[in-house]
């Protein structure tokens, strides 16, 4: 979608689309609860991240009226131009797909969370670009590919334990947890479930090498198709689109 005036609503102005978007908020939220209660967890433990990539910068603002702090682009494109456009409302920005390193020094400074590091080369051009005197720059995630696929985001599961002491030693930036994805959009909920299961048992024993579990606290994984799953096994993240914008022309 385009948006020739990206300018969002007034603060006391509520749209069509808001008022769309916060019932479908509250449904997934009542799913998260639902979910939870399975799995015999609190709710507040999990955080709904919005995922506009595919809705246009009225929209976005929209979501964020609708009471959606945090917002997930996947292109850094996307996050200067949005980030713009909202730039009088609190909104944490997190980027869910892959950081270029020519687009590191304009995103840092727009950056809440960083869910896609993959490799030991783009901790090294984040950490360059980091500003030496502050104490972290953005939270950032491991993210795994959890699957045998080469062409797959994430780092392959061999590199992780480097790329996570790497991570925790670095400067500039905040390790915060692992994010994932299941190994098919439409597989079925117990082959979401034990892709999600595999990244909780790679945390828990990457934890034990670390001077401290914090680091590895969140667990991004699950999304509009498959988050009752990852909450099952332990999702601390979950980033939901579809499922927020359904109704919407």
């Amino acid at each position: 979608m385009t948006d020739s005036n990206p300018s969002p609503p007034a603060a006391d102005e509520i749209s069509p689309a808001c008022s769309r978007i916060k019932s479908n908020l509250a449904a997934v939220h009542e799913r998260i609860a639902g979910a939870c209660r399975l799995a015999g967890r609190d709710p507040a433990e999990v955080r709904l991240v919005a995922v506009t990539k595919y809705v246009d910068a009225a929209t976005t603002a929209a979501t964020r009226q609708a009471g959606c702090l945090d917002l997930a682009e996947s292109r850094p494109q996307a996050i200067w131009e949005k980030a713009a456009a909202l730039a009088e409302a609190p909104v944490r920005w997190h980027l869910i797909g892959h950081l270029q390193r020519n687009k590191i020094r304009r995103t840092l400074p727009l950056l809440g969370v960083l869910h896609s590091l993959d490799s030991l080369r783009l901790l090294a051009a984040v950490e360059a670009e980091a500003d030496p005197t502050e104490i972290a720059c953005c939270d950032v995630l491991v993210e795994v590919n959890l699957t045998d696929d080469p062409g797959r985001s994430g780092a392959v599961i061999a590199d992780v334990p480097a790329l996570v002491a790497a991570a925790a030693a670095a400067r500039g930036v905040r390790l915060v947890g692992l994010m994932g994805m299941a190994g098919h959009p439409d597989a079925a909920a117990a082959d979401a479930r034990r892709d999600f299961a595999r990244l909780r048992l790679l945390r828990d024993e990457l934890t034990r090498s670390l001077p401290t579990p914090d680091l590895l606290r969140e667990l991004s994984m699950g999304m509009s198709g498959d988050f009752e799953a990852a909450i099952l096994e332990g999702a601390t993240i979950v980033r939901i689109g579809s499922a927020l914008f359904e109704g919407l022309g």
